[in-house]
């Protein structure tokens, strides 16, 4: 036998502040004397100062998470976070994971993780395990882990003493007849089920004989006893239990009948003594319900508030839709990061920390949120922007040549990882070999291109002296170049050094040094063509964009990245925190390949192959020459 949780007391309604007084106004101070106006300063380029971080818990301090508190300052915060285990959580499921761990995070009270397990016909075990493992990433561990299924026998007891009390009555309506006693589709005038009135010893009777087995699905139901002329839906005798004939993954076959949500969710508040039951808009009209059932059982009643849901536009975020993908071999599974699951998300490499910066940053309101995909990732952009270190990267290599420098050369170039001196520095070879990326050659030059082509020269990021090309080779049968020849401009007592327009990122071969290191990259874009795959003429499949990962299965890194690689995570906050090695999971691993993007490892990594996911593209720099 398990041994019986221990649930913190019930919090206790504070009592309302007296309102302050009106302060007696202040006289006036006298006004400073002027100061001397400082010489004007010469216009120049804005200095690239990141913007000051939002403040984190601005959410719980301000708007609608400030009001509900207000409203119920309890001396114990309790919150709860209720998912069902059918599927696995999305970008929209993190912005209730943020408000409802949060929240109480933020007021020094607790969460609880609670599986709505009470439709066993769609709950499997990894769903679960993902849920708690997504949960503990974002940064958040609960207060403890519970089920529904916890308290069925609770809640079993609570629906007897309903019908004792003339609340429920088992009903035997079809779907359709259950239809037109609420209105039908045309919402014609509404009427009572003729197994209302039934006595209530009979409706005992008969929801013992639903759980004894004598009914089969749809046979017969409990509903609640409200107010079918209330104006609210949620109060037209909603369904309390149901039949089904399939074994619960907790409690085997003991049960043939399962609580509805709208039963389960208010009871199981008031079991574990939630203070606040905050869940999205959808559930508004579901208040009444909840407090008219805890009020008919007699059992405390927590305080339901309702927020606005998030939703990003230009992707589908519906389980059912998704399975067809992954069915369809469209993507690659349910963490294909090209889909807004969070464990698709965590592959791609989006931090968690910058998960809950962007909730953070859109607010609380009851109002709808839709996001556009870019508007998310710009949020992604700034927080990698100021926490993750650079290497340099080149996505198609050709080799350059430098036909000057000694077959042995080798040059130590120190590179810093960052901005910030306290994220260090690395050195890698320059060598007689380096690779560019093929967008930085051009057989034809042209004056408004600034990097290398015949007769041009270039600079090579942190080298001392630019390179100038001076031939390249070609594959005949491709028409693609393979080599760029190149001298290395030293300069002479003739010759003074003339620095180069453009600096372009560079990987040296040196076996010595294990350099390159080899990678695979995929650059992912948008899943879909528009923005609503679901209105796209022949259904969202219809609107799958052709092109929405492109891989580079050439490219290479510096190896300043083993050093990135063991020093894992980056950054080290929220679920990420005290963790190494394969703790922090590989998709920890993240830099900005300069001038390229910002990149993560994938679990698809093999002894000798990197393969790296593109997490979001640099800014874009409109004043960039070509």
């Amino acid at each position: 036998m398990e041994a019986e949780k221990v649930l913190p007391e019930r919090p206790k309604g504070a009592e309302k502040a007296d309102k302050t007084l009106k302060p007696k106004k202040q006289p006036k101070a006298p006004k400073p004397a002027k100061e001397p106006k400082p010489p004007p300063v010469k216009k120049g380029k804005t200095p690239n100062v990141p913007a000051a971080p939002l403040d984190p818990n601005s959410m719980f301090k301000e708007g609608f998470l400030k009001s509900v508190y207000n409203e119920n300052p309890a001396e114990k915060i309790i919150t709860r976070f209720p998912p069902e285990p059918n599927g696995y959580l999305h970008i929209g499921h993190s912005k209730a994971i943020a408000i409802n761990f949060g929240f109480a995070r933020y007021h020094g009270g607790v969460c609880y993780l609670r599986f709505d397990d009470t439709n066993p016909e769609a709950e499997e075990e990894v769903y679960f395990t993902s849920i708690q493992e997504t949960i503990e990433w974002l940064g958040f561990k609960p207060v403890g882990i519970t089920y529904s299924s916890d308290n069925f026998q609770k809640l079993y007891d609570l629906a007897e003493d309903l019908i004792k009390r003339d609340g429920a009555y088992v009903c035997h309506c079809t779907d359709t007849e259950v239809k037109l006693q609420r209105g039908g589709e045309t919402h014609g005038p509404r009427y009572t089920c003729p197994h209302r009135n039934r006595p209530t010893e009979e409706s005992l009777e008969e929801f013992r004989a639903m759980q004894a087995g004598k009914y089969k699905p749809k046979e017969a139901f409990l509903r609640m006893k409200q107010n079918i002329e209330d104006g609210n839906p949620q109060m037209w005798d909603l369904s309390a239990y149901r039949v089904l004939d399939k074994p619960h993954h907790r409690t085997g076959t003991k049960w043939k009948i399962y609580p509805t949500y709208d039963f389960t969710h208010c009871l199981c508040d008031s079991f574990e003594n939630i203070s606040h039951s905050l869940c999205t808009t959808e559930f508004q009209l579901s208040r009444v319900s909840y407090e008219w059932l805890c009020d008919a059982v007699e059992v405390y009643k927590p305080m339901q508030r309702e927020y606005g849901r998030l939703r990003v536009t230009g992707t589908i975020l519906s389980k059912r839709k998704i399975a067809k993908l992954v069915d369809g071999g469209i993507v690659r599974g349910w963490d294909d990061p090209r889909l807004f699951t969070l464990v698709a998300l965590r592959r791609r490499g989006i931090p968690p920390g910058a998960i809950l910066s962007f909730v953070n940053e859109l607010g609380v309101s009851t109002a709808l949120t839709n996001i556009q995909i870019v508007r998310f990732e710009q949020s992604v952009r700034r927080y990698l922007e100021q926490t993750v270190p650079r290497l340099m990267l080149v996505l198609d290599p050709i080799t350059v040549i430098i036909d000057d420098l000694p077959d042995d050369y080798v040059e130590e170039i120190e590179l810093p990882f960052g901005k910030d001196p306290a994220i260090g520095s690395h050195a890698v070879p320059f060598t007689k070999t380096v690779y560019i990326d093929r967008s930085d050659f051009r057989e034809v030059d042209s004056d408004d291109y600034f990097r290398l082509a015949p007769g041009k020269s270039v600079g090579l990021m942190k080298v001392p002296f630019p390179i100038k090309a001076t031939r390249f080779e070609k594959d005949e049968s491709t028409g693609s170049i393979t080599t760029v020849h190149a001298t290395y401009e030293r300069p002479t007592d003739d010759t003074p050094f003339k620095k180069p327009k453009t600096y372009i990122q560079w990987v040296a071969s040196s076996a010595a040094h294990s350099s390159p290191v080899r990678a695979e990259v995929r650059a992912f874009n948008p899943l879909f063509k528009s923005e609503d795959p679901d209105a796209a003429e022949g259904g969202f499949l219809r609107d799958v964009n052709p092109a929405s990962e492109e891989i580079y299965p050439n490219a290479v890194i510096e190896t300043g990245f083993h050093e990135i690689r063991s020093r894992a995570p980056w950054p080290e906050e929220e679920g990420e925190k005290n963790v190494r090695g394969e703790d922090a999971g590989v998709e920890s691993v993240r830099f900005q390949g300069l001038r390229v993007a910002y990149f993560a490892m994938d679990k698809d990594s093999v002894e000798g192959k990197v393969v790296l996911n593109r997490i979001v593209s640099l800014k874009e720099d409109s004043g960039k020459g070509a």
